[in-house]
C-alpha cells in the first residue's frame, strides 16, 4: 500500500493513441497497461498486510523488515536519487517531517505491531480504508468543507465497517485485539498525514520514495546500532529474509510506489482509487490459503462495508451543468 504524487497535468486514459513510431504495433491498450500495472499494487497492499501479520511467526523482528523495507529501494535507485539530490534537499520540512512521519518508521512500526495483535484482514482493511476519513479530516480543518452527498455516505460506511471488525471483542474485552486495532488506527492516520504531505511537495515518485526512505532507514540505523530496538537477522532463516526483502523492500518500498503512479497516469486518479479498493479483499482472500485465517461474518461485513465506503468517499461529484447548455 503506498500513496504517491499525482503529476499536476495527467492526460486522459485514450489521449495518447496508438503507441508513437508504432503504427502496427500490436500490445496492449494504454488503459490495459494501467490496469495491469493497479492490479499489481493491489497485491502488493495485500502482500503488506499478509506480512505485517506474518512478522509475528518468523525469525525476522519489527527493526529487521524496516531495514529491509527502507534500504533495498535505496540501493536499487541509488543513481537516480543522486540526480534528485537538491530537489529532495529543496523539500520544506514541514511537508517533509508529514512523508517521514507519515509512511516512515512511526507508522511502519505501529502497522507491525498492530498486526501482529490482530489479523491480516485487520490490517488490510483499517489501515487503507480509514485514511480517506483522516484525510477529509485533516482538510476540514484547513478550512475545507465537510463532504456531502455520497462522499459523506462513504466515509459513514468506513466507520461502519471498522466498527464491524472489532466489536465482538469489546464484549467480553480482549485487550490484544483492541490495542491492536487502535495501533492500526494510528497507523492509518500516519498515512493520511503522508498522503497530505506528498500534495505539498514537488517531486516524481522516485524522488518520493527517496525522500521518505533516506531518513527512514538512518533512524532505524541508528535505534538498532544503540540497542533501542533489537535485532535478529544476523540470526534469521535465509526464507525469511528473502520473503520481506521481496515483499518490504521490492514490493512495498520501491515497485507499489512506481507501479500506482504509472496506474493513474494511464487511468486517472478516481478510477485508480476504486480498484485500489479491493486491497481489503485480496487480503482476507489470500489470509486464508497462505495465513490459515478464517473470516468471521463480522470481518467479512467489516471489509465489505470499509470497500464500498472508499469506492464512494473517492467519487467526486459530477460538474452541474448549466440550464441553457
Amino acid at each position: 500500500m503506498v500513496a504517491t504524487h499525482t503529476p499536476r497535468a495527467t492526460l486522459p486514459p485514450d489521449a495518447a493513441g496508438p503507441r508513437a513510431g508504432h503504427p502496427g504495433r500490436r500490445g496492449l491498450t494504454p488503459q490495459a497497461e494501467g490496469m495491469v500495472a493497479l492490479l499489481v499494487t493491489v497485491a502488493i497492499w495485500a502482500a503488506f498486510a499478509l506480512s505485517a501479520r506474518a512478522l509475528s511467526t518468523s525469525s525476522l523482528l519489527p527493526a529487521d523488515a524496516a531495514l529491509l523495507r527502507f534500504g533495498v529501494p535505496l540501493v536499487v535507485l541509488f543513481p537516480a536519487l543522486w540526480r534528485r539530490r537538491h530537489r529532495i534537499i529543496a523539500v520544506r520540512p514541514g511537508a517533509a517531517a508529514k512523508i517521514i512521519c507519515g509512511a516512515g518508521v512511526p507508522f511502519f512500526l505501529a502497522a507491525m505491531h498492530g498486526g501482529a495483535l490482530t489479523s491480516a484482514a485487520f490490517v488490510g482493511s483499517i489501515v487503507p480504508g480509514m485514511v480517506p476519513l483522516f484525510v477529509s479530516a485533516i482538510m476540514i480543518r484547513r478550512g475545507h468543507a465537510v463532504p456531502r452527498g455520497t462522499q459523506a455516505v462513504g466515509l459513514a460506511l468506513i466507520a461502519a465497517g471498522v466498527a464491524a471488525l472489532v466489536w465482538r471483542y469489546v464484549v467480553p474485552v480482549d485487550t490484544d485485539v483492541l490495542a491492536g486495532s487502535g495501533t492500526l488506527l494510528v497507523a492509518s492516520g500516519l498515512w493520511a498525514l503522508y498522503t497530505v504531505g506528498l500534495r505539498e511537495v514537488d517531486l516524481d515518485p522516485v524522488g518520493s520514495i527517496g525522500l521518505l526512505c533516506l531518513p527512514s532507514f538512518a533512524v532505524i540505523g541508528v535505534l538498532v546500532l544503540t540497542g533501542v530496538l533489537p535485532t535478529g537477522i544476523a540470526h534469521a532463516a535465509g526464507s525469511d529474509i528473502a520473503l520481506f526483502l521481496v515483499v518490504q523492500g521490492l514490493g512495498v518500498g520501491l515497485c507499489a510506489g512506481l507501479l500506482y503512479a504509472f496506474a493513474i497516469r494511464r487511468l486517472g486518479a478516481e478510477r485508480s482509487s476504486v480498484v485500489g479498493s479491493l486491497s481489503p479483499v485480496a487480503v482476507v482472500l489470500l489470509a486464508i490459503p497462505l495465513l490459515g485465517e478464517a473470516p468471521t461474518v463480522a470481518v467479512l461485513a467489516g471489509v465489505l462495508l470499509i470497500t464500498a465506503g472508499v469506492v464512494l468517499a473517492n467519487r467526486r461529484p459530477r460538474p452541474k451543468v448549466p440550464a441553457d447548455a
